[in-house]
């Protein structure tokens, strides 16, 4: 069991952030007898889950639906899967961008690098 302060520090994003995400229902944890927030393993779990899907740009608004989907039970597997696969053409289509920019970047970098060299 871990406390909000450790989840925090375990997980680099502040105590305000998973107070939001409680308020938001994106994560629900547990609570003590004197009403301070318990974190298992399984919620550590699914906040890392949940940070990568910000990481890759994925909507507060959609995390919040697929949060709402998995707690609603099995019987919301089909959307949730087709949620995560919107969510995996988008990532997809940012690695394109990615390499696209990478590209012109390697040869702009060249380009300078051949001119100081000349010069």
């Amino acid at each position: 069991m871990y406390s909000i302060g450790e989840v925090s520090q375990m997980l680099g994003i502040s105590a305000h952030t998973l107070r939001y995400y409680e308020k938001e229902k994106i994560i629900l944890p547990d609570r003590n007898e004197n009403g301070e927030r318990i974190y298992h393993t399984n919620h550590v779990q699914w906040l890392q889950f949940v940070l990568k899907l910000k990481e890759t740009q994925m909507p507060i608004s959609k995390i919040k639906e697929y949060a709402n989907l998995f707690t609603q039970g099995e019987q919301t597997s089909l959307a949730r899967l087709k949620l995560l696969e919107e969510h995996k053409v988008s990532i997809e289509n940012q690695l394109k961008t990615l390499e696209e920019t990478n590209n012109i970047l390697e040869k702009k970098i060249s380009s300078y690098k051949d001119f100081i060299q000349k010069n």
